[in-house]
């Protein structure tokens, strides 16, 4: 058996989704899927799209660090995941922008907790204002 036959030793969130995927088979310690969370219509996702001034130099490492020292200790995150762009040969892509933050929480109230966190401030004004030119935001249920 494989590393993640039994689901005591995986992450909670982890557990979760192993539990309600149809691509795996049931794994010992497993809830039947009727007795599964699911995370369907208990999240609320945050997105930023980030573009960078320029003329500030490493921008987008800075930007990064940034967000890895204030912004993923916040608690109430379920996800965390901040990258740069990745570049795609399909026109569909938007390739204009530096970095992208992907966050997602339980509820709509905890993103809004998050927003006027300590942390969350600090990064705004010592990360953000310095080194982005622009921001956009996607929030969905």
């Amino acid at each position: 058996m494989d590393n993640f036959s039994d689901v005591s030793r995986l992450p909670p969130l982890l557990a979760v989704a192993t539990c309600v995927s149809p691509m795996r088979p049931p794994l010992r310690g497993l809830p039947q899927a009727s007795q599964c969370v699911s995370l369907r219509g208990y999240m609320f996702s945050h997105v930023v799209i980030f573009w960078v001034r320029p003329e500030v130099e490493n921008a987008t490492e800075k930007l990064l660090a940034g967000a890895e020292k204030y912004l993923r200790p916040i608690p109430g995150v379920l996800s965390f995941h901040v990258g740069k762009m990745s570049p795609s040969e399909r026109s569909v892509v938007d390739q204009s922008y530096q970095v992208a933050l992907n966050l997602q929480f339980t509820t709509k109230a905890e993103e809004q907790a998050y927003q006027v966190h300590p942390e969350h401030l600090e990064f705004v004004e010592k990360v953000f204002k310095p080194i982005c030119q622009k921001a956009v935001v996607y929030d969905f249920e």
